[in-house]
């Protein structure tokens, strides 16, 4: 009760300052001046329209036309979170094939699911279990046209993405005839619905592909015809059911259109849907079984699918950013919306995303644990607590097999996999099955839904999870008997240039876990439960986090060349999230840390981060009392902090699509605005230099 008390002060508190005085925003004009406009035939520029579960990406055809085009840039994917696929498991293969025995001086050995190199039987079990499952592509859904017509024939392209009723419009003529294509996803069925207008009649392609099994591509082999099938199991005047076979998987196709119109199958695998008539609308749906879901209409689905984004819109957070008259802040506007709309359709379904969402495969489509916080945190923020719930759900699932990782390797609760699937099951890895900093996520996760809504059925629904990864957290840490205190070893922090088997104390863990043991103490008060007394000695005894001479924090306590050794001034700068993503805990030195990131500021190899070290920076440098840089390092101009016209946050030729750089960002935002525990005024994030006149509405502080 207390804290549901001092939650709501903090509101008051807020509305005193005259966050809920001002004007209320016009959210509208906010997303329509944004709405992203497409005018060329441009692979780094599809757009997409989704509903969490399920996302279709479209080239600026408003369809899937020429797939072959976008391949290498932001490739046109039809994903749903329930769609993989497994090669034949002619190997036998089992995860203990893939698993060797550690001693990292806890007392017991332990056992991790690694890739190997050697020939043999491990290597084949170890390849083979990260390539599988892996995320399909559900089907190529674009217009016939003949094949000599190639995109440059495609001209006078005018197509705009409408984000407050989640519609994208496309317009363009190709040999002097118009076109004009209007789509839009069903908000509750994995369906896309389209309407089609021209001078002529326009056919629509059904293409299915088989699976790659790549780690980063757009999944589609089309030279793999006679590994799977597609077949009609239904048919009459107005609609098809199409039946797709591949090895032990199958899935299902609904097509219905409206008017006259003939499907007939051009060849394996690839249908062709002629309409009588230049006006021409359908919808085609994808289910893991057949689907007895009434038929709906286009204008049923996008009435549907714009009463769902005006809701959306309507109900979360909103951050106006028209009054500033600092340069930068349009594009901190455009980026900021489009990423509210892409988390919304990538990262809300019913398991933890890839980082390249529903778009295309990264990681074989598997999605990473320790990205869940970016993917999650900022929907309690963004006042939708209701889509991270939808995703924390998958932990309740993949608890029994975390509990086997953690019995596996002599812990006690459950220790969560980093990269993995619907089932849980761990890939093997010789740097992701070392992680830890996946752990506390879902304790961090668990109390932003919380302070979002505070109430005992929250408790009620996550206390088990957090008091067992607490558990596994406790006796992960070691007794360090001769210093009295407890460390952190045996593990690649986030930072992962560092090795697990000469690695002790990096210290955004360690903040971390003193953030995430004490937060699994407060829900077991909470809940009615006692404190654990030995976690109260673990908060009390962590180690500090170490430093230099010139007091500078370290990348681990064993990392004493931190300044010297190029390898400890790439990847992720993880010391920074110590304060930031955190919030300041006894184990840090506040000016200790405004000195890390002063040297991390002006001598980190920027060239080599990724998408969310740059919302990281701008967190810690937020608490830390300097808006300034928060500022620059939202808008830092490097390759991965490059935000496409779509908003992807591009990375470079692999990764274009890179969605915890998105997540990151909005969390960063909501920090700036509505501040975090503590923390004095309005918008204290920003600077106050009278550029920076922020408005917001329904952003909540982080801890």
């Amino acid at each position: 009760m207390k804290k549901q008390l001092l939650y709501s002060l903090a509101a008051l508190t807020l509305a005193a300052c005259g966050v809920e005085k001002q004007e209320p925003i016009d959210r509208r004009a906010l997303v329509e001046r944004n709405n992203p406009q497409v005018a060329a035939m441009d692979s780094l520029s599809s757009l997409s329209v989704g509903n969490g579960e399920f996302a279709y990406t479209v080239d600026a055809t408003g369809l899937q036309t020429f797939p072959e085009v976008y391949k290498n840039g932001v490739p046109l994917g039809t994903q749903s979170q329930w769609g993989w696929h497994s090669f034949a498991n002619t190997g036998n293969y089992k995860p203990e094939d893939a698993q060797k025995e550690y001693d990292f001086g806890r007392g017991h050995k332990e056992v991790y699911a690694c890739q190997f190199k050697e020939e043999g039987r491990q290597k084949d079990a170890s390849n083979w279990l990260r390539v599988n499952p892996h995320r399909l592509h559900l089907g190529i859904v674009g217009l016939e046209l003949d094949e000599s017509v190639t995109p440059d024939q495609v001209k006078d392209i005018r197509q705009t993405l409408d984000m407050w009723d989640g519609e994208i419009t496309s317009s363009f003529s190709l040999d002097g005839t118009p076109y004009r294509v209007q789509t839009v996803c069903h908000p509750e069925r994995d369906m896309i619905a389209a309407r089609v207008s021209s001078t002529a009649p326009a056919g629509i392609k059904l293409r299915f592909p088989y699976p790659t099994g790549k780690h980063c591509d757009d999944a589609c082999d089309w030279e793999a015809n006679d590994k799977h099938s597609t077949t009609v199991v239904e048919q009459d005047g107005q609609s098809a059911v199409l039946k797709r076979q591949l090895d032990a998987t199958a899935y299902y196709v609904t097509v219905r259109w409206e008017g006259d119109a003939t499907l007939k199958e051009k060849e394996k695998n690839y249908f062709v849907l002629t309409p009588a008539d230049t006006a021409f609308a359908f919808t085609c749906q994808f289910t893991p079984e057949p689907s007895d879901a009434p038929a709906v209409t286009f204008a049923q689905s996008e009435q549907a699918a714009s009463a769902y984004w005006n809701t959306y819109w309507t109900k979360g957070g909103a951050v106006d950013f028209s009054l500033c008259t600092d340069p930068r802040a349009k594009e901190l506007e455009r980026r900021v919306v489009l990423s509210q709309y892409l988390m919304a359709i990538q990262c809300a379904g019913s398991t933890p995303p890839q980082e390249t969402g529903l778009t295309y495969n990264s990681w074989f489509g598997k999605f990473h644990l320790e990205m869940i916080w970016w993917h999650q945190a900022h929907f309690a923020l963004w006042g939708h607590p209701e889509m991270m719930g939808r995703t924390l759900g998958w932990y309740e699932k993949a608890e029994p097999v975390a509990r086997q990782i953690a019995e596996r390797q002599g812990f006690e609760g459950v220790r969560w996999m980093k990269m993995t699937d619907p089932s849980g099951i761990e890939a093997p890895s010789n740097v992701g099955s070392f992680l830890i900093w996946q752990q506390p996520h879902l304790i961090y996760l668990a109390e932003l839904l919380y302070r979002a809504e505070p109430s005992d059925s929250i408790i009620q629904k996550y206390n088990k999870l957090v008091q067992e990864t607490a558990e596994f957290m406790y006796s992960f840490a070691t007794y360090d008997k001769e210093n009295d205190r407890y460390i952190l070893k045996g593990a690649i922090p986030a930072q992962e240039t560092l090795r697990a088997a000469d690695t002790v104390n990096p210290p955004f863990e360690l903040s971390y876990w003193h953030y995430a043991m004490g937060v699994a103490q407060e829900w077991r008060e909470r809940a009615g439960m006692e404190r654990v007394p030995e976690w109260d000695v673990l908060i009390e005894k962590l180690s500090p986090l170490a430093y230099n001479e010139d007091h500078l924090y370290l990348a681990a306590e064993t990392a004493t060349d931190t300044y010297k050794d190029i390898r400890f001034t790439s990847d992720h700068m993880a010391v920074l999230g110590a304060v930031g993503i955190l919030p300041m805990n006894k184990l840090i030195h506040a000016d200790y840390m405004r000195n890390t990131l002063d040297w991390v500021w002006d001598n980190w190899n920027w060239n080599k981060t990724w998408g969310w070290d740059y919302p990281m920076t701008a967190m810690d440098a937020a608490r830390l009392g300097e808006p300034e840089k928060a500022v620059g390092a939202l808008l830092m101009d490097k390759r991965t902090n490059t935000y496409l016209v779509n908003g992807h946050n591009y990375q470079d030729g692999r990764l274009r699509v890179y969605l915890p750089g998105n997540g990151g960002l909005l969390t960063a935002v909501a920090m700036m605005c509505a501040g975090w525990d503590g923390s004095e005024g309005v918008n204290p994030g920003f600077p106050k230099d009278g550029t920076w006149n922020v408005r917001w509405e329904g952003l909540k502080p982080m801890p």
